[in-house]
């Protein structure tokens, strides 16, 4: 197939891909059929959807496609075991995460809990002191105690820290992450990635399996003849963990997503609603702003500041205390930007330097840990390779690690763990944790750039730059924005449609913020439309535009409907450009 457009090589490196014949095809034949829009219909042909499954997949229903809890092995246990303690009114706590999936957790538990009139005690270990999961002097004490305890998107792999409850406290396990070949010591371990599950519902994240366990628990009350928790209105943090987890946006996860943007546009969540005001977000909530918005804030508390003021916002129940929560969330998030700029421009000079056509990774004395993870992230984004970035102190490096689609990450650090390269690592596919010698870090490098060597090869072509359609500016309005929306939410596995502008006039262009790019450009003789490109002025793109007024290019990205005071505009969010 030739290059889209003819773009072989655009000004990031790119070889432009459009649609093969057969799925064009197969969108006309869906767009004639199902009577919708070309850019629609070649959504849901890539999608694999057929004329009879059209109505299904343009309205995703959770009645529909919500799993029974019970395919998951140890669901029973652990949904009657919560219920019991909460019925019975004995001592509950919460151990979870600091991240966004974990506070989204916590906060999902304490708010079905106060439901039921009962208060829990929330823990979030430190990332530096404790590092992240359970560890045995924190379960030790919350089991002299607690009565219960339930550990939430964490440890599945943590033998030692749990066994520090036994005789003392039950431990429940709702978790995601990778699990090893045997289990923790605990009285259930719910988890679709546990060595002995079928792996179909592997995708969740883990706020998603705490939803399936309180649906769960709605049951066993039902059965007892008690009334149950409405559920609905927890799906705004389901579907804030599910976005900002990167869980793949499949199956149950579009329903989770789709009716829990929903809720949360109804603004009944006072610490989502805190935190929407402070990140300036104007009108509805969209996956986009969950993941780059919300998301980065809630985590800012467990990277560089208290590990609980996360789950604490989500789960406030007034909005002065949300607010107050939020603000120091907000304030967070700056300081973590500046802390992370920083770090940035050490690990992608490392990178350049290193050249490594598999792995990037980069190490450095008094890296922050929490920023290591985010900055692996910029780095897979700047360089479209599964990206390590790793800070280390007194000998020791902990560090964090991201993948690009079709290479499983977290498999590959688990197996550094088992062949005793480095101390401890696990994860899921697409992100992972590991803790390892400083003077092993190049071995242990090494050795994952080879595990991840065939997922890589496989992988080919993977880099090019995808296009669904071709559009005019004039095209794109408002009303198809809404049209294609229905085919989302997107995300990972389900990405937003890249849409390429032809031989386009740059009317303008300029730096906008911190490295970012805003340009306007039309077709000859037709109407201008706006792009954004985010961070572009940090790579190639930016500089090669920001003198190119009069100029013509070739220009992809993805349509994005914002408002601002009250006021619907289309806009691009520029991936990518390519000289005519």
């Amino acid at each position: 197939m030739g290059a889209f457009l003819g773009v072989e090589d655009s000004l990031s490196g790119r070889r432009w891909i459009g649609p093969d014949d057969a799925l064009i095809r197969r969108a006309e034949g869906l767009a004639q059929s199902a009577r919708l829009p070309l850019p629609v219909a070649r959504i849901l042909a890539e999608r694999g959807v057929e004329a009879d499954g059209v109505p299904g997949f343009l309205n995703p229903r959770l009645r529909d496609l919500l799993p029974d809890p019970l395919s998951l092995r140890d669901m029973a246990v652990a949904a009657e075991r919560l219920v019991t303690a909460a019925l019975s009114g004995q001592r509950i706590a919460v151990f979870a995460d600091y991240d966004v999936d974990g506070g989204a957790s916590a906060a999902l538990l304490l708010d079905w809990l106060r439901a039921q009139g009962r208060d829990a005690t929330l823990y979030i270990p430190d990332r530096i002191d404790e590092g992240y999961g359970p560890n045995a002097p924190a379960i030790a004490a919350l089991a002299a105690a607690h009565d219960l305890i339930v550990c939430v998107d964490c440890g599945t792999l943590s033998h030692d820290a749990l066994a520090a409850a036994q005789g003392l406290a039950d431990v429940i396990v709702l978790d995601h992450h990778l699990g090893g070949e045997t289990l923790p010591p605990a009285l259930a371990v719910v988890n679709p990635n546990r060595a002995d599950e079928t792996g179909d519902l592997g995708y969740l994240c883990a706020a998603g399996v705490v939803f399936l366990t309180l649906v769960q628990a709605g049951r066993a009350l039902r059965a007892q003849g008690r009334a149950e928790v409405p559920l609905i209105p927890m799906l705004d943090l389901v579907a804030l963990a599910t976005v900002a987890d990167v869980a793949p946006l499949v199956g149950v996860n579009r329903a989770f997503v789709r009716t829990g943007l929903e809720v949360m546009a109804r603004r009944d969540r006072p610490g989502l609603r805190a935190l929407a005001d402070v990140a300036r977000l104007d009108g509805p909530p969209s996956a986009f702003h969950l993941g780059f918005l919300l998301g980065p804030r809630i985590n800012a508390g467990g990277r560089v500041g208290r590990a609980d003021l996360g789950a604490l916002c989500l789960s406030a129940t007034d909005a002065a205390t949300a607010d107050r929560l939020a603000a120091q969330l907000d304030d967070l998030n700056r300081d973590r930007r500046a802390i992370e700029a920083e770090v940035r421009q050490a690990a992608l000079a490392q990178v350049e330097a290193r050249d490594d056509a598999r792995l990037a990774w980069a190490a450095g004395a008094g890296w922050h840990p929490g920023v290591v993870g985010i900055v692996a992230a910029r780095v897979k984004e700047a360089t479209r390779l599964p990206s390590v970035v790793i800070g280390t102190e007194g000998g020791i490096g902990k560090g964090s690690a991201r993948s690009v689609p079709g290479v499983d990450l977290g498999r590959a650090v688990q197996r550094l763990a088992a062949e005793g390269l480095i101390l401890k690592g696990g994860g899921h596919m697409m992100a992972a944790g590991l803790t390892v010698a400083e003077d092993a870090i190049p071995a242990a490098m090494a050795r994952l750039a080879d595990l991840i060597a065939a997922d890589l090869d496989a992988r080919r072509g993977a880099g090019d730059l995808r296009i669904s359609s071709l559009i005019e500016p004039a095209a794109a309005t408002p009303d198809l924005m809404r049209l294609i929306a229905d085919a989302g939410p997107f995300g990972q596995a389900a990405p937003a449609p890249r849409f390429a502008f032809a031989d386009q006039l740059i009317d303008s262009a300029g730096q906008m913020g911190d490295g970012h790019l805003r340009l306007s450009f039309r077709a000859p003789g037709g109407p201008s439309l706006e792009a954004v490109g985010w961070g572009a002025m940090n790579g190639p793109l930016g500089p090669a535009l920001i003198g190119a007024k009069g100029r013509r290019f070739h220009l992809a990205g993805k349509l994005e409907l914002s408002t601002w005071n009250g006021r619907e505009r289309v806009r691009l969010r520029l991936d990518d450009a390519a000289p005519v």
